[in-house]
């Protein structure tokens, strides 16, 4: 490796292990006020208003943005503009997180005392423990590292790591707190991938059996390939002619057969097929089929989809329908 590219490496290293050494010691100091202020937030009723200035405003904003999608009603209040108008954002009562490396944010201490005065707690995530912040927060949450992580030492880097890290630990104990599942999750998330993988089930993208290939246990190579290239799912559903499943031959499977030393030109579906294929049921989730085609050491590009008291055949699923809608 070049000199100078070893040399990148190592300083990338050093910031990467400084942030962790930095996240371990927040581990370390986690107390009694975390609880406290996850108490706070889970007794609000109307919605969390999440402020900072700067860097800190960037962690805020995204903290607010993780409060609601993990059923936590959030907004971001810009410190700045907080003081011209954005302020009508919050309702009184509303509990506040005020995010500061310093601790002596100036616009931060100029809005603090409308919330205080109209019944808000204040939660104060700080880069410091003593400050006019720290004074005026009901619950202090220490986010103070000893030393960034950048050459110099100034940027802001393990503390924005450290202070984003307890904006997840609160939305995570809040999750706990009120057992959120998969499906509330999913209807803050109806869409990307993530929302359609929690929302669809198999039945809602698989191919039905009219639409894939399937043949008989005697099936010949060659009437199989054609099947497979009328229906081009990249799999065959081998059956018996009693609604039985017998195995599964895929695109995989076909070029593994001719690239070996036997005559191809004399098997049959039963010589080529997988006999014990992996299977999944309609009622399965995207997110449960996905699990199983790629949490693997080898992907799964196809799964049969069988009738859950039966074992019947139903169709196929392929990984490419999991992430790409089929045209109607």
């Amino acid at each position: 490796m070049d000199k100078n590219m070893a040399d990148y490496l190592k300083a990338g290293i050093r910031v990467i292990e400084a942030e962790v050494a930095a996240m371990q010691e927040l581990v370390g100091r986690l107390e009694r006020g975390f609880s406290d202020a996850v108490e706070v937030l889970l007794d609000c009723r109307s919605k969390v208003v999440v402020t900072g200035l700067g860097k800190s405003g960037h962690i805020a904003r995204k903290i607010a943005s993780t409060l609601c999608s993990t059923g936590t009603p959030a907004v971001f209040l810009h410190a700045s503009e907080a003081g011209h108008g954005d302020l009508g954002i919050y309702t009184p009562g509303d509990p506040v997180i005020a995010v500061s490396k310093s601790a002596s944010t100036a616009e931060l201490i100029h809005v603090a005392p409308v919330f205080k005065q109209k019944g808000s707690k204040l939660i104060g995530i700080l880069g410091r423990k003593q400050g006019p912040l720290a004074e005026l927060a009901d619950i202090v949450l220490d986010a103070s590292v000893i030393r960034e992580a950048d050459p110099l030492g100034i940027v802001p880097t393990a503390s924005t790591i450290t202070t984003l890290a307890l904006g997840d630990a609160l939305a995570g104990a809040l999750m706990e707190a009120r057992n959120l599942t998969e499906a509330e999750f999913a209807r803050n998330h109806p869409s990307g991938q993530l929302g359609r993988n929690l929302q669809l089930t198999v039945a809602d993208v698989m191919h039905s059996l009219p639409n894939c290939a399937v043949v008989e246990l005697n099936t010949s190579l060659k009437k199989l390939v054609i099947s497979m290239t009328d229906y081009p799912l990249g799999a065959a559903l081998i059956m018996d002619g009693k609604e039985r499943l017998c195995g599964l031959v895929t695109d995989g499977d076909l070029r593994r057969a001719l690239a070996g030393d036997e005559d191809v030109r004399s098997m049959s579906a039963a010589h080529l097929m997988n006999s014990d294929p992996i299977c999944i049921q309609p009622d399965a989730s995207l997110q449960d089929a996905v699990c199983i085609m790629e949490d693997r050491p080898s992907q799964i590009a196809v799964l049969p989809v069988i009738e859950a008291s039966t074992g019947r055949p139903l169709g196929l699923l392929r990984l490419h329908d999991v992430y790409q809608p089929r045209e109607a």
